[in-house]
């Protein structure tokens, strides 16, 4: 008779199962990749995966939530560490362009051009919600304090889509290493400087 799994039991085996499948999806590519390699990586029968998740598309979708998170917490840290509006943008900047270079399979899978339906993963979505009131918490700290005009949220998707841009150019090798971080703070430069009141 099988053993009855706790629920830390079940937490501890889908913490395991995702990250081999991070591992997986980075090196091969989700599409590449089978339920039967996932449980190969673990040691484990075929069948022991679907136990804990539908199907691949379940996994992922666990992956990505897990990465969001991980996301948001780091650039929540950073922004309640400083202690200015201004500092908080600086920080949480740096923040972002750490995680990105620091878990590059994550950050890529978080944003992989194939995305699941909203609807289908509700963590998912309130992840990566999460992620998006991160890019936006710091610039209505500047918005309400004067130094910027304008839609906090409008403005934080324009910060985020200017990093984005730079960290993946450079991933791609479009950039040279090091370059998205200085083509970043340049841009986030520009752009506050045509946002501020009276500009």
């Amino acid at each position: 008779m099988p053993r009855v799994l706790s629920e830390s039991d079940v937490a501890d085996f889908r913490e395991r199962l995702c990250a081999a499948a991070e591992r997986l999806f980075a090196e091969k590519g989700p599409d590449a990749v089978t339920m039967r390699q996932l449980a190969s990586a673990l040691g484990v029968s075929p069948m022991t995966p679907y136990r804990y998740f539908r199907d691949k598309d379940d996994i992922l979708a666990a992956v990505r939530t897990n990465g969001f998170n991980r996301f948001a917490e780091a650039l929540e840290k950073a922004r309640d560490g400083a202690r200015s509006p201004r500092a908080k943008g600086a920080a949480v900047g740096e923040a972002y362009i750490d995680f990105a270079f620091e878990h590059p399979h994550t950050y890529k899978l978080m944003f992989d051009l194939n995305q699941p339906t909203g609807g289908d993963y509700p963590e998912l979505v309130e992840a990566a919600g999460r992620a998006h009131e991160t890019m936006t918490a710091w610039v209505k700290d500047l918005v309400t304090g004067g130094d910027l005009q304008g839609d906090a949220d409008e403005i934080g998707t324009m910060y985020w889509a200017a990093t984005h841009g730079a960290i993946v150019l450079e991933m791609s090798g479009k950039l040279p290493e090091g370059a998205a971080r200085s083509l970043a703070d340049r841009m986030g430069s520009t752009l506050a400087r045509g946002l501020r009141p009276g500009a």
